[in-house]
């Protein structure tokens, strides 16, 4: 996917086959989001808050200390998320990326409909930038139990954009190049964020396309 595609151009045919479908079945519950942060938790500025706030339903993951990642701790908390909103769809940023690929290992998605995974943190570079998130490494590379789009920025100190399109490839996700949008918050201009909106329908398309049964917890 390029920038043109964020653009808010008229729809294309898929998208319009898609919308009218929606409107064929209106009684079709709407997937319930987590908002999965990554360090420190995304502030007030961030799109992640922006989204919590003007999404009908949308949470955010709780979790222990958003200044000292654990492993276990997140993935607890997740797990605990997903539990009380089975069927969920994921919005993911930075380290929450991560922390959504090992709860897919450990957990086998049961209970999330999808994901979206922007700016997926390298937790295994060496780069001063990642030290803080090692206690993630290795990424997990298996391959998600459940619709995925991954979006990257082709100058993000935390990811190197072919990382970010070998983690999509190997996740089985669809892959949208942001181009030069550094981390894809604050810092790089990024509060509301609504052209993302147009990256989460596609993910919700994908389930739409592709429903699963095993959403229970």
């Amino acid at each position: 996917m390029s920038l043109a595609d964020l653009s808010g151009a008229p729809p294309r045919p898929a998208d319009a086959a898609i919308a009218g479908r929606r409107r064929q079945t209106p009684d079709a519950p709407r997937p319930p989001i987590l908002i999965v942060p990554g360090l420190n938790g995304s502030g007030p500025g961030h799109w992640q808050s922006h989204w919590q706030s003007t999404l009908p339903g949308a949470e955010r993951v709780d979790q222990v200390d958003w200044d000292r990642p654990r492993l276990g701790e997140w993935t607890a908390g997740l797990a605990e998320a997903v539990r009380r909103r089975p069927g969920a769809v994921l919005v993911a940023h930075s380290l929450g990326c991560a922390l959504v690929a090992h709860y897919a290992r450990t957990h086998g998605g049961r209970g999330v409909a999808g994901a979206l995974l922007v700016a997926p943190a390298d937790v295994d570079a060496e780069a001063a930038e990642c030290r803080t998130l090692k206690g993630f490494s290795p990424m997990p590379r298996e391959r998600l139990p459940f619709a995925s789009l991954v979006a990257a920025s082709r100058d993000d100190p935390f990811v190197a954009i072919a990382r970010a399109r070998a983690f999509a490839q190997d996740w089985g996700s669809s892959f949208a190049d942001l181009g030069c949008a550094g981390h894809i918050n604050v810092a790089s201009g990024h509060g509301p964020w609504v052209e993302g909106h147009a990256l989460l329908r596609e993910v919700m398309a994908q389930i739409a396309e592709a429903p699963r049964t095993d959403l229970a917890v």
